[in-house]
């Protein structure tokens, strides 16, 4: 027989967990903590503040298998890729190898390959429905080829696609050259993503002009609404002074100066890759690491004027003569 004051313990609690589970957030029911995890090897939901096991039987999502290297986990793996946004298909259209070879590594018969050689042609244009996804594919490949080009990761080149995407979706694309909204919309992707990379280098790597590209961003942008913050010229010093092999004292002086500088309004209206370069070449004298101005300006892919005119702005602000 239960006593009458276990049962009532019992129901107090069985009433908490419901009223923690109506209000959609797990609570402990120990020490009322909402700081819980669910353990990766042996699926138990845990309270990290007091370490009380409040479920051991969760049912575990993972695999069945183990692996301890990526050759193994692809060897294991049952699954395709996961959809990507790069593709005009989103992956999820079937691919045929070009590799010749049975399910064995053994080389297939002249017969055979010329019947495979003709399977992935059709499968090639089968993969298109009409010239709208053909451009998309062209596009994305183009986004994919730059980016690759420009070194970003692969979070910029799904947010570019999302981006040319909706451009497509809203007819943005009519009048416009392909090449152009795709490198806009990469530059774009970039900006939005924090990864510092000017309007000169996107316009190296693509094949439309620069200032096409400047027109055809600022149209995406307004049209889509995209919010773009100010690119901030500090996101620049790390990389150049890596490629000028400069000391973090001296990227640490230039942050200092680019700070000081924005504080008095010098930044308004300014190229931040030469309001970066100029803060990098006085850093590089104040701390007795002297970079000349070509030097300077060949990394930051700007002139030598735009670097002592900044540079004149930025010594006046900090106070030396």
């Amino acid at each position: 027989m239960v006593r009458p004051s276990r049962q009532r313990e019992r129901e107090n609690q069985a009433e908490e967990t419901t009223g923690s589970e109506q209000e959609g957030v797990r609570v402990c029911p120990e020490c009322d903590s909402t700081n819980l995890s669910v353990s990766a090897d042996q699926g138990e939901l845990i309270c990290e503040d007091c370490g009380l096991v409040i479920e051991e039987d969760n049912v575990d999502r993972g695999p069945e298998w183990r692996a301890f290297n990526h050759s193994e986990r692809q060897e294991k793996s049952r699954v395709g890729a996961p959809t990507t946004q790069t593709m005009h298909d989103k992956g999820l259209t079937t691919q045929i190898d070009w590799k010749d070879k049975d399910a064995y590594g053994r080389s297939i018969s002249s017969k055979k390959r010329s019947q495979m050689h003709r399977l992935r042609k059709w499968q090639e244009r089968i993969r298109t429905k009409d010239a709208g996804e053909r451009n998309l594919q062209f596009a994305l490949s183009e986004i994919d080829r730059m980016a690759s080009a420009l070194g970003v990761p692969r979070s910029v080149r799904e947010v570019a696609s999302v981006i040319y995407r909706r451009a497509l979706k809203e007819d943005l694309i009519r009048g416009r050259s392909i090449e152009g909204v795709a490198t806009a919309c990469l530059y774009a992707a970039c900006r939005k993503e924090g990864i510092p990379r000017s309007l000169e280098e996107v316009a190296e790597v693509s094949r439309v002009d620069q200032k096409e590209i400047g027109r055809t961003y600022r149209y995406v942008a307004q049209e889509l609404s995209l919010e773009m913050e100010p690119v901030d010229p500090k996101q620049f010093v790390p990389r150049f002074a890596s490629e000028l092999e400069l000391s973090e004292e001296t990227q640490s002086k230039a942050n200092e100066i680019i700070d000081v500088s924005a504080e008095q309004g010098l930044l308004s209206g300014k190229s931040p890759t030469g309001f970066a370069a100029a803060a990098i070449y006085a850093a590089s004298l104040l701390c007795n690491e002297k970079k000349t101005q070509r030097e300077v300006a060949d990394v930051a892919q700007v002139t030598e004027v735009t670097i002592r005119n900044r540079y004149q702005e930025q010594i006046e602000a900090m106070g030396f003569q």
